[in-house]
């Protein structure tokens, strides 16, 4: 599983396109909104830099999630790996899910980010004129999709690939929310189709299932079931 995390984060991040540009859609579209006497090139810089700087917050908080992970296993090797691997497969069945439409059970993560993201977001606000740190302190709005992302990190076990598996996934959203700022409404509307969305989450629900059928952990009936399903 741990090979695989920064892949699956990936293929997360691209499949979360629908969730991406309605949560961050808005402040981006915002940052290349045509403005008079501003240049086009100017407009995508912002964009970028305020892109960059959201998918840094990524890295970052992958790393301290890798770092989690490794505390774990030096506390407890097996049984944290195998919990770890566990629970960061059961969460990309439950992002699945979500992304698929067919459980909003994710959601509830976002609760846990909320407190954090009320004290943070005023000073986002107020960064509105610097892209790259207003994208950075935008990266901590509270997601589902993020923190079962973070959850999957926290399975490498250590900081920089933990850093590097929320890389992929900040990249993996960097192309749709890139469109956004174009095209943020017919984006929006291709992205909300059912077809899209039971195909990306059942893509990443397949990686979900792999990895609890692989998790070393498990019992062997259990392994077995979720094999046949």
């Amino acid at each position: 599983m741990e090979a695989g995390i920064p892949l699956a984060l990936l293929v997360l991040g691209l499949a979360s396109g629908a969730h991406c540009v309605g949560m961050c859609g808005g402040i981006v579209t915002a940052f290349s909104a045509p403005q008079p006497l501003v240049p086009a090139r100017r407009l995508w810089r912002a964009q970028i830099a305020f892109n960059a700087g959201r998918v840094s917050s990524y890295a970052v908080a992958g790393a301290l999630a890798g770092l989690i992970g490794s505390g774990a296993y030096a506390i407890a090797a097996a049984p944290a790996q195998a919990i770890l691997q566990a629970a960061a497969s059961l969460m990309l069945v439950l992002v699945g899910l979500y992304l698929a439409g067919i459980s909003g059970a994710a959601t509830w993560l976002e609760r846990l980010g909320a407190p954090l993201w009320r004290q943070l977001q005023p000073l986002a606000v107020r960064l509105r004129a610097h892209s790259f740190a207003a994208g950075a302190v935008w990266g901590w709005l509270p997601c589902g999709l993020v923190y079962g992302a973070l959850a999957t990190a926290a399975a490498t076990g250590d900081s920089s690939r933990g850093a590097l598996a929320m890389l992929a996934f900040g990249l993996g959203t960097l192309p749709w929310l890139l469109a956004a700022g174009m095209a943020a409404s017919r984006l929006r509307n291709w992205l909300s189709q059912r077809a899209f969305r039971i195909a990306a989450g059942s893509l990443v629900l397949a990686f979900g299932v792999w990895g609890l059928a692989r998790a070393g952990g498990l019992p062997d009936v259990l392994r077995e079931a979720i094999l046949c399903f």
